[in-house]
């Protein structure tokens, strides 16, 4: 009795680490980051090849310009005045919420010193606001 008890609590924990390496074993692969632009301009030499990468911060006010394929802004780190800033050059349609001072992480490649994106999306919390009466944003 004593010999299948063994048995079975040895048969159960190798079907638990075989359940945990198929479960946790590639979760880093799936994984994505995004580098802030302070990062993103320290590693630039890291992606000079054209490799695709996220690059995340806000969106610099009075930096927003509209082309005719998309828009031109500056990113900026959550670092304050003097802290890293990276121009961005973004084809294709905005997100419905982009605006200066929103937070938002692009995917793209450097061309020169220009971080050109074809993906953006929006970092926002989960409070919602109607639109004031009129339209206006509150």
């Amino acid at each position: 009795m004593k010999r299948y008890r063994l048995l079975a609590f040895s048969g159960l924990g190798v079907v638990a680490v075989l359940v945990g390496v198929l479960v946790f074993g590639n979760l880093n692969q799936n994984l994505v980051y995004y580098l802030n632009p302070k990062e993103a301009v320290d590693q630039r030499a890291d992606f000079d090849d054209g490799r695709r990468f996220q690059l995340g911060g806000l969106v610099a006010g009075d930096s927003v310009v509209r082309t005719g394929d998309g828009l031109r802004f500056t990113l900026t780190s959550r670092d304050g005045p003097g802290g890293a800033t990276v121009a961005v050059e973004h084809h294709g349609a905005p997100a419905q919420l982009f605006e200066p001072g929103i937070g938002v992480v692009l995917e793209g490649t450097w061309q020169g010193a220009v971080f050109v994106s074809d993906t953006m999306k929006v970092k926002h919390d989960e409070n919602y606001q109607p639109p004031a009466p009129g339209g206006e944003k509150s």
